[in-house]
């Protein structure tokens, strides 16, 4: 069918169909382009973006699995988000009916258990696709959306999705994927979707004025803890492998953190739910942070790092952790606050991994990709920086009513938004490491977390009997010795099938 002729086809569609979604009266087109193309972004930064940077991060005999195991768990998280998790991160909540509940009823403990988590249900109707979105228990306080629910939910699912993508740079190299591809939906349900509606669903938290713009919070502090306790309860990689730990490509490594960095302007710039200033306000300051915070590391590094010289990946390490730090802060701060908060949280990012790195404890837990530095330690103040520098002046847009809503900071008068901001990090810090450590303990019951010994050695061939980049000649494909016998392996496959020969 040529264009035209298509065209003509949809016009006719339409014409016919006068209730169809672009008819709808609460849509702002202009909103929701923006709201999905954001969603896209966050999504590129997942697939491909994460799973490159850490195919390029890991040795050569492990990229196949780390690839898989990223789209996996992307396609994983989906099915549980529409099926029951989106609505307990974004729903009624599960111990209470409507939406009014009145806090100065009950005690504090009473409040935060009622406002925990939302009622698991599916998102899979035509209604719940195309209705105008709510999320019913902070609607009464913002803008209608102009919005469908499809465009909410997608955006949500991929912020779910990448949390668990960023932790898996924790165990990387040695937990096996059967664990993982059911590890994944149960702490998306358990952990992420309670993190969710605490701070952004309408909770506990975000009832007690906790500020989390896009994640500081709910998905890095989360990924750092849920990663460490992860990695300590799986196990070390092989002990020449983590005295080999060198990138096997520097260039696949450039390529996957472009794309993050890229990738995040959807990340922070799509939170207000509106194409708005803020949403320009919140991409600005997601760079400005980015930039100060690579370049504060690349200084440490040549200044007091052991080899006194920049490095490529210390710049990698920097631009992630400006990304982390900025994220809790994005649509809260100006831009001279969102510059300090990248120079501050990548200094004290790096004085961990340089000095609280070489503490036993510290030592004693494999975590492959420094996630807990990264992502954990940089979100956890990043987002206590949000209480010191939001400033007031920050809209990030006007209620029901016609105020302005933003977030005070200590500087601008309100200290006390430090103390709620670590309130709120200690919850998620001590939920998630307890249900990362009931999950995969419940799994420990079924099969061991980690790959034997012998599937480490040989990396991709023995977990999926695939290699990145396959020796074509004869089609021989090398193992440890003795592995054949123990694990027969399939005939040998014709070379011309192998390099995309015989066409």
């Amino acid at each position: 069918m040529n264009y035209a002729s298509n065209h003509l086809l949809l016009a006719v569609q339409a014409a016919a169909s006068p209730g169809s979604a672009s008819d709808q009266p609460y849509l702002n087109t202009g909103d929701n382009a923006w709201q999905l193309t954001a969603a896209t972004f966050v999504a590129l930064m997942s697939v491909p973006g994460l799973a490159v940077l850490f195919a390029g991060l890991v040795q050569k005999k492990w990229v196949v699995n780390t690839i898989l195991m990223t789209f996996a768990g992307f396609a994983a998280v989906l099915v549980a988000w529409v099926l029951w998790a989106y609505n307990m991160g974004f729903g009624f909540a599960l111990f209470h009916s409507g939406t009014n509940w009145d806090y100065s009823k009950h005690n504090d403990l009473v409040n935060f258990f009622a406002n925990f988590v939302g009622r698991p249900a599916t998102t899979l109707s035509h209604t719940a696709l195309q209705a105008q979105a709510s999320i019913p228990q902070v609607n009464a306080g913002m803008p209608p959306f102009a919005l469908p629910q499809a465009s909410v939910v997608y955006f949500q699912f991929v912020f779910a999705a990448i949390t668990p993508l960023l932790f898996l740079g924790s165990v990387l190299g040695r937990i096996k994927f059967k664990v993982w591809l059911v590890f994944v939906p149960l702490w998306t349900s358990l952990a992420y979707a309670v993190n969710a509606f605490l701070l952004w669903g309408g909770g506990y938290w975000a009832h007690q004025g906790a500020a989390d713009f896009s994640g500081g919070y709910v998905i890095h502090l989360a990924a750092g803890t849920s990663g460490f306790v992860a990695a300590a309860m799986v196990g070390p990689r092989l002990k020449r492998d983590r005295e080999k730990a060198l990138p096997h490509s520097l260039p696949l490594v450039a390529i996957g953190a472009g794309i993050v960095w890229l990738g995040w302007n959807g990340f922070n710039g799509g939170d207000p739910y509106f194409a708005s200033a803020d949403a320009a306000a919140a991409v600005l300051n997601t760079n400005l942070a980015t930039a100060a915070a690579l370049l504060t590391w690349v200084i440490w590094d040549t200044y007091l790092g052991p080899a006194k010289k920049p490095t490529f990946l210390g710049a990698v390490n920097g631009m992630v952790v400006g990304l982390v730090a900025i994220t809790p802060a994005a649509g809260y701060v100006n831009g001279a606050g969102a510059l300090l908060i990248g120079a501050i949280d990548s200094t004290i990012v790096w004085m961990a991994w340089t000095y609280l790195s070489r503490a036993r404890f510290m030592r004693k837990v494999d975590d492959a990709m420094g996630i807990v530095y990264t992502h954990g330690i940089a979100g956890l103040f990043g987002g206590l920086m949000v209480g010191v520098f939001a400033d007031p002046a920050v809209i990030v847009y006007r209620n029901v009513a016609g105020s302005a809503v933003s977030v005070r900071g200590a500087l601008y008068g309100h200290p006390g938004q430090v103390a709620i901001q670590l309130g709120a990090a200690l919850t998620v810090v001590a939920w998630d490491a307890l249900v990362t450590f009931a999950i995969l303990r419940a799994i420990k019951f079924f099969t061991p977390l980690r790959m034997p010994d012998e599937e480490l050695e040989a990396g991709d061939l023995a977990a999926h009997d695939e290699e990145a980049y396959p020796e074509t000649e004869g089609a021989r494909r090398i193992l440890p010795e003795g592995y054949g016998q123990a694990h027969p392996l399939p005939a040998a496959v014709p070379a011309a099938t192998l390099g995309g020969g015989g066409r």
